[in-house]
C-alpha cells in the first residue's frame, strides 16, 4: 500500500485530517482533545500513550519489587508504612506470604509483558517506523489506535486483579499448571487466574493488531528509494521482533484456551491424576503439565527477543550516530539478527532441562541453545568495533546505548551456564537464573529503553531533557544494577533457590543474610533514582531546553528531516527520496550525510 493509499483509507476509517492527500499537505480540521490525546490515530501520540502507560506500569512493577526486596532483607522486621499502603496484605507491617508470591507474579507479568513488550516495542515501532521509512503514518493508523486500547485495557483488568477478595493470581509469571489450572490450590488461583489469563489474552490482541501493522508498514509503505537494505537497523530490528511476535503470541494464545478449559468446562488438556490438600483426588486424567510448558516456552523464549531486539536496534543507531562513525558490518548485523529470529524457535526446550525431558532431547536443544551464541557474538563485536577509534559523543543516549552492550555482553555470558543441560541441573531455579535473566533481558533492554528515550526526546517533544540529571540517573542506575544482580549470581551458584518467602529460616542460606540486605539497599536506591528520571522526562516536556535545528545529532536519518514539532503526517509537502543507506557518517572529509542527500559523482564508496 502507498502512502497516499494508506492516507485514503485513513480518511475512510473516519480521521478526517487530511484535505490533501496527495500532496502531502496536512490541513488539519479542529481536532478536540480526544481526537488529538486519547483516541489519536497519530502514530506519534499512540507511540507517547505507550510510553507513559509502560512507566507507570514499570513505577507499579518497581515498587512491587522493592516491597517483596524488603521481605527477603529483613524477614524479621515490620514495617508499619506497610500496612498502611498493602492493608491486610501485610498485617503488622509485614508481608504475608501469599501476598508475596502475588506481588513476585504480578511484577513478573508486568514488567516482561506491559513494560519491556508493550512499552518498549509498542513505543518505538509505532514513533520511529513511519519516520524512518518516510511514511505518513502506520498502513492502519486505525488499527494501531486499537492496539493501544486494547494493551489498556489489559492492564486495567490485571490491576483490578490487585483488588479482588482472593487477591491476584500468585504461581508465578510462567503460570504453570496445577496451580494455574485448579481454583482450589492457593486463593490466587480462584479470581485471581481468571482476571490474569483475561489481561493477557487481550495483551496478545493488542500485540496482534501492533505486529500486523508494523509488518505491513515497513513491506509496503517505504518511500522512493527507501530499499530494504538501506533501511536503518532500528527498522530491521522492530520488524523481526513484530514477525516474532506474530509467529508466536498465537501458540501461548492456545495455550491460555486449553487453561480455560481445564478451569471452567471440566476438561483435563494439563491435568492428570491429582490430590490437592484439603480437597481430596480429583477425577482429572490424561492431561500433561508439561504440554503446557512447551506451549508457554515456544512463545517464552522468542519473547526474550522480542524484548531485546528492539534495544539492539536503537542501540546499534544511537552508537553509530553518536560515534560519528558508520556501523560496522551492517550486513553482518542484519544476518545476525535475522539468525537470532530463526534460532529463538528453536531453543524454547532449555527451559525445561528437569522437567524430564529425554537427554539425547536436551543435548539438540543445548547445541542450538549454543548456537544462538555466534549471532549474539557478532552484534557485540560490531557494536565494539564501531565504537572503536570513533569521535564519541559521550550524551546520556549514548551512555545508556553503552551500558547495554555492556549488560548484553555480562548477561549473555552466564547465559552460556545455563544453555548447557548438566549445569542447568545445578542451577536451575535459583537465584543465579534470576540473575541471568534481569541482567541481560530485563536491565538491559531498560538500558535500550532509556537510550531511545534520550536520544528521541527532542523529535518526541521538540524539547531537550536536563544532562545533569540523565548523567546522575545513568550512573547510580548502572552501578546498582551490577551491585544487585552480580551477587545473587554467588548465591544462586551456592544453591540459594529462587521463590523462597524467608530465607532466614534454613541454616544453609543464613550465610546470605547480609547480602541479602545490601541487593535491598541498593535496589531501594536505584528504584528512587528512576523518579529523578520520570521528573526529568515530565518536567522537561514544558520547560525543557527547546530544540532549535531539525537535526540536533546531526544523524542520518530521514525522521530528522522533518519539522522539530512533526503534524499528523510527518512531513510538509513532498516525503523526502532517499539516495544512501543511513550510515555515511565521517566520510570524504564530512561529519555526517543525510540519507536524502544524492551521491556525489566523485564521492567514495561506502
Amino acid at each position: 500500500m502507498s502512502n497516499e493509499q494508506a492516507l485514503h483509507a485513513h480518511t475512510t476509517t473516519g480521521h478526517d485530517a487530511h484535505h490533501d492527500e496527495h500532496h502531502g499537505d496536512h490541513h488539519h480540521h479542529k481536532e478536540t482533545f480526544i481526537s488529538k490525546y486519547i483516541f489519536s490515530q497519530d502514530h506519534k501520540m499512540i507511540a507517547k500513550q505507550f510510553l507513559v502507560t509502560g512507566m507507570v506500569w514499570a513505577i507499579l512493577g518497581g515498587f512491587m519489587s522493592v516491597v517483596f526486596r524488603i521481605q527477603l532483607g529483613y524477614p524479621d522486621q515490620s514495617f508499619p508504612w506497610m500496612e498502611a499502603i498493602l492493608g491486610k496484605w501485610a498485617p503488622g507491617g509485614r508481608i504475608t506470604a501469599d501476598a508475596y508470591y502475588a506481588l513476585v507474579t504480578t511484577h513478573g507479568t508486568v514488567l516482561v509483558f506491559f513494560v519491556l513488550t508493550a512499552g518498549l516495542s509498542g513505543t518505538f515501532a509505532n514513533f520511529l517506523i513511519p519516520l524512518q521509512i518516510g511514511a505518513r503514518d502506520m498502513a492502519s493508523p486505525f488499527m494501531n489506535m486499537l492496539s493501544y486500547w486494547f494493551f489498556f485495557a489489559a492492564g486495567i483488568v490485571m490491576l483490578s486483579s490487585v483488588f479482588v477478595e482472593t487477591g491476584p493470581f500468585s504461581g508465578g509469571w510462567t503460570a504453570y499448571p496445577p496451580l494455574s489450572a485448579l481454583g482450589s490450590t492457593s486463593p490466587g488461583s480462584k479470581t485471581g487466574m481468571d482476571l490474569w489469563l483475561m489481561s493477557m489474552a487481550l495483551f496478545v490482541v493488542s500485540s496482534l493488531l501492533g505486529g500486523l501493522n508494523y509488518i505491513a508498514t515497513i513491506l509496503n509503505m517505504r518511500t522512493k528509494g527507501m530499499t530494504m537494505t538501506r533501511l536503518p537497523l532500528t527498522i530491521w530490528a522492530l520488524f523481526f521482533t513484530a514477525v516474532l511476535g506474530v509467529l508466536s503470541f498465537p501458540v501461548l494464545f492456545a495455550g491460555f484456551i486449553l487453561l480455560i478449559f481445564d478451569r471452567n468446562f471440566g476438561t483435563s488438556f494439563y491435568l492428570s491424576d491429582i490430590y490437592v490438600n484439603g480437597v481430596g483426588a480429583l477425577s482429572n486424567e490424561g492431561g500433561s503439565a508439561i504440554l503446557y510448558q512447551h506451549l508457554f516456552w515456544f512463545l517464552g523464549h522468542p519473547e526474550v527477543y522480542i524484548i531485546l531486539l528492539p534495544a539492539m536496534g536503537m542501540a546499534s543507531e544511537i552508537l553509530s550516530t553518536n560515534a560519528r562513525k558508520p556501523i560496522f558490518g551492517y550486513m553482518a548485523m542484519l544476518g545476525s539478527m535475522f539468525a537470532i529470529a530463526v534460532l529463538a524457535f528453536l531453543v524454547w526446550a532449555h527451559h525445561m532441562f528437569v522437567s524430564g525431558l529425554n537427554p539425547f532431547l536436551g543435548s539438540f536443544f543445548v547445541l542450538l541453545t549454543l548456537l544462538i551464541a555466534v549471532p549474539s557474538a557478532i552484534k557485540v563485536f560490531n557494536w565494539l568495533t564501531t565504537l572503536w577509534r570513533g569521535n564519541i559523543r559521550f550524551t546520556p543516549g549514548m551512555l545508556f546505548s553503552i551500558g547495554f552492550v555492556s549488560l548484553f555482553i555480562s548477561g549473555g555470558l552466564t547465559g552460556i551456564f545455563l544453555g548447557n543441560s548438566a549445569l542447568d541441573i545445578h542451577l536451575h531455579d535459583t537465584y543465579f537464573v534470576i540473575a541471568h535473566f534481569h541482567i541481560v533481558m530485563g536491565v538491559a533492554s531498560m538500558f535500550g529503553m532509556f537510550a531511545g528515550i534520550y536520544h528521541w526526546y527532542p523529535k518526541m517533544f521538540g524539547r531537550f531533557m536536563n544532562n545533569t540529571l540523565s548523567y546522575i540517573h545513568f550512573w547510580i542506575t548502572m552501578a546498582g544494577a551490577y551491585l544487585i544482580f552480580w551477587p545473587m549470581h554467588y548465591e544462586g551458584l551456592a544453591g540459594m533457590p529462587r521463590r523462597y518467602y524467608d530465607y532466614s529460616v534454613w541454616e544453609s542460606f543464613k550465610q546470605f543474610t547480609e547480602l541479602n540486605k545490601f541487593i535491598t539497599i541498593v535496589a531501594i536506591i536505584v528504584f528512587a533514582v528512576q523518579f529523578l528520571f520520570l521528573f526529568n522526562f515530565f518536567y522537561s516536556i514544558w520547560k525543557g531546553r527547546k530544540v532549535t535545528t531539525q537535526n540536533p545529532w546531526g544523524s542520518n536519518t530521514l525522521e530528522w528531516t522533518t519539522p522539530i514539532n512533526p503534524g499528523h503526517g510527518n512531513w510538509v509537502g513532498e516525503i523526502p527520496e532517499v539516495h544512501r543507506w543511513a550510515y555515511d557518517y565521517g566520510k570524504d572529509g564530512r561529519e555526517f550525510i543525510s540519507q536524502v542527500e544524492p551521491v556525489g559523482a566523485d564521492e567514495s564508496k561506502h
